[in-house]
């Protein structure tokens, strides 16, 4: 009989799989994801790379369909767009790293159509691919003058023929001029890896390869004079003490007289600004409308108990607190980010932005 553990030893796995893993599946490594992307989610990949470099580029363009003219995703330094300062980058999707038969059409293009004024030649075009180039096109791509040799020398077989739908374009005359005087410095292949950790860098990384958000840092401390920006749910808190109360609260010093309300009025603009600094933590870690969405859900989850009959406003607002702080979001990206108090304070952004108030009357 086989002994338990000669038969732990034979189990196909040598790694304990945990809880997530169950669920989720094991953690992918992003170079093995983007290689079972379709050539769509690829060029999406790269676009959502592109379009955050707001330091580099006024503006993105991705063409799409037939007669882009050699333009995948164009990133545009002027308001010339294509006529002054851009970059090209061109996104390849094969099983096998870039060869040179892959990308000289590309080549093709960007000489022709810059050559006729359709637009300005890129500052730099590159090729981007999950697998990479080849050593042959790394090392090719390294030296302009071979690289314009073997473009001199393969265009009639590789590249004329490629370049429009209306024929073969000829490389001779003044478009033969214009090829020898051009910059062929400007192509480049960049490493999968390289582009994975400049991805990483934007909001949408997580949500294609995981990995959660990092730690948050403490929320600044509350101001001691109320904000412009906080005008409104602090005055509709005020309604609802003044209801509570059947007197007039009509400033944050007539709460000195109830100590339990100007403490719930403390923890209120706590809150608020707990869940201000949230807002601003994911800003620039998730995909746009993700703290929004989280929102709404609770917005969603928080009605019942805010059309409920309640004596007063304070008796609503607190209620609806309690019950944000008890929904069950777990199906959101950022219910693990968020504490109890950022959702007591959500709702007082759902006040301070018109969908929610606590006094009826």
């Amino acid at each position: 009989m086989m002994s338990l553990q000669n038969a732990v030893k034979d189990l196909p796995s040598t790694r304990i799989l945990l809880a997530n893993e169950f669920e989720n599946g094991p953690k992918m490594d992003p170079l093995k994801v983007i290689q079972i992307y379709e050539a769509s989610d690829w060029e999406t990949f790269i676009d959502e790379w592109v379009h955050s470099l707001k330091s580099t580029y006024i503006s993105v363009m991705r063409p799409t369909g037939a007669g882009d003219k050699g333009i995948d995703i164009a990133g545009f330094c002027d308001a010339d767009q294509l006529l002054g300062t851009w970059d090209n980058h061109q996104c390849k999707h094969y099983n096998a790293p870039l060869s040179f038969g892959v990308i000289a059409p590309e080549i093709g293009k960007m000489l022709w159509y810059s050559f006729s004024g359709v637009y300005k030649a890129p500052r730099a075009c590159r090729f981007i691919a999950p697998k990479g180039a080849s050593t042959s096109l790394s090392l090719l791509l390294t030296n302009a003058d071979e690289l314009k040799a073997k473009v001199l020398a393969e265009w009639s077989k590789a590249i004329s023929g490629k370049i429009t739908s209306t024929g073969p374009v000829t490389l001779d005359g003044k478009f033969l001029a214009y090829v020898n005087e051009f910059d062929f410095r400007i192509f480049s292949a960049e490493q999968p890896r390289t582009i994975i950790e400049a991805h990483s860098k934007t909001p949408y990384h997580r949500g294609r390869f995981g990995g959660g958000l990092p730690s948050r840092p403490r929320p600044d401390a509350v101001p001691a004079e109320i904000e412009e920006a906080e005008a409104t749910y602090t005055s509709k808190l005020l309604d609802a003490y003044a209801e509570h109360k059947s007197e007039t609260v009509a400033e944050v010093s007539h709460l000195d007289r109830w100590a339990n309300l100007k403490t719930h009025f403390q923890r209120a603009r706590e809150a608020f600004y707990h869940a201000e600094s949230l807002r601003i933590f994911v800003r620039e870690k998730v995909e746009p409308g993700t703290f929004e969405g989280f929102q709404t859900e609770i917005l969603d989850g928080i009605m019942d108990t805010y059309d409920g009959e309640h004596a007063d406003g304070y008796r609503r607002v607190t209620a609806v607190t309690d019950k944000a702080q008890s929904l069950i979001l777990d199906a959101h990206p950022l219910n693990r980010s968020a504490f109890p108090t950022d959702r007591r304070g959500i709702c007082h952004q759902l006040a301070n932005d018109g969908k929610l108030t606590w006094r009826r009357s």
